[in-house]
């Protein structure tokens, strides 16, 4: 199966017209020949794919345009792919942005405008949105109706346009951020989890077939275990060790290529990267294993705190590498134990980490 956290286009679509801002152009475009071409050929996510197949099903059936619906959960994991293959299944056009680009009703009016009966509409980051488009966005979701405003100043009209019956598909990797007026307003909510090893490995076996890699069940396995849970980060790890195959071995991913590769991308068994690492050092080495706040972690790592708590706190937290406190950020256990620190006096909130009843 294609990686279905890339966001590309679906390839060869037969009946949905894909159209894109240029900002996005160069993301949609990408690993378009890694994209599955019909829903049932998306691989995980089973309960997601299995409510959108009877979505889509019933709003063909009576004729009508799907619900809006809202994809949110980490990056790399499908959620525009899914969007995508909506388009693809309801046989519609699909037009595609993103939040950040959206800076003034007029951007949004002009996708608006521009929909056909039943089209989608695919927003990006969708939490990002400004205030006044978030507002300028309501009527055309609920009463599909925008109010279009002629010059400004005390003598300023308003007249109202109508919309096509279109549906909108939302994308976050921060959920908590919508507000509650637009959260209110889909009413098709999925949430997308991290996936399976074995998932991930049917993943990379059928991206390598269509690349035209020579992989073992072995190989695609060992990337699988150090992808993250994430099919991006899966079909990246295969080109990178690809590269390694071609020019330090035969061109073949067995298993023991695929380590080597792999560890010269600092990618661990545990898949931890070297960012992984940098965090969980600081906090144990800087911080003196925590709680530290975000903006101070990311001040001692180099990096931006959206990213640390979008991008790597996920995997680190769910693994149980990195615990959430009331004060901030503490490396656990495991973390210790994986890089070989010995564990500090166990009291306060840091001795609950470790699990110490005293």
């Amino acid at each position: 199966m294609t990686e279905n956290g890339t966001d590309a286009a679906i390839a060869g679509p037969s009946r949905t017209e894909i159209t894109t801002p240029e900002v996005i152009e160069e993301e949609v475009r990408t690993d378009a020949s890694l994209r599955p071409e019909r829903l049932d050929e998306f691989i995980g996510q089973a309960k997601v794919k299995e409510s959108l197949s009877v979505y889509v099903e019933a709003a063909l059936g009576r004729g009508e345009a799907l619900d809006h619906t809202l994809f949110y959960g980490p990056p790399g994991l499908g959620k525009t792919t899914l969007a995508l293959l909506l388009a693809h299944e309801l046989g519609v056009n699909i037009k595609l942005t993103s939040g950040p680009v959206l800076e003034k009703p007029g951007d949004l009016a002009g996708l608006l405008t521009n929909l056909g009966p039943r089209d989608i509409l695919f927003i990006d980051e969708i939490h990002r949105l400004r205030p006044v488009i978030e507002e300028f966005l309501y009527p055309a979701m609920e009463d599909y109706r925008i109010e279009i405003r002629l010059g400004d100043g005390p003598r300023v009209e308003t007249f109202s346009m109508k919309l096509e019956r279109f549906t909108l598909v939302g994308a976050t990797t921060r959920f908590g951020l919508l507000t509650a007026p637009m959260r209110a307003r889909f009413g098709v909510v999925e949430r997308l989890g991290f996936y399976p090893t074995d998932e991930l490995g049917e993943i990379v076996t059928r991206s390598a077939g269509l690349l035209d890699i020579p992989v073992t069940t072995d190989g695609a396995g060992e990337i699988a275990r150090r992808a993250r849970g994430t099919p991006r980060i899966a079909n990246r790890l295969l080109r990178r060790v690809r590269d390694y195959a071609e020019v330090r071995s035969d061109g073949t991913i067995d298993a023991p290529t695929a380590v080597d590769g792999l560890t010269l991308l600092n990618v661990d068994e545990y898949g931890l990267d070297e960012m992984d690492a940098r965090v969980l050092r600081a906090i144990i080495e800087t911080f003196d294993g925590g709680p530290v706040g975000l903006n101070s972690l990311a001040v001692a790592v180099g990096e931006d705190a959206g990213t640390l708590e979008e991008v790597y706190e996920p995997y680190l937290i769910q693994n149980g590498y990195l615990q959430r406190t009331s004060r901030g950020r503490a490396a656990t256990k495991k973390a210790y134990e994986r890089f070989g620190y010995a564990l500090p006096a166990a009291d306060g909130e840091q001795g609950a980490l470790f699990g110490d009843d005293g």
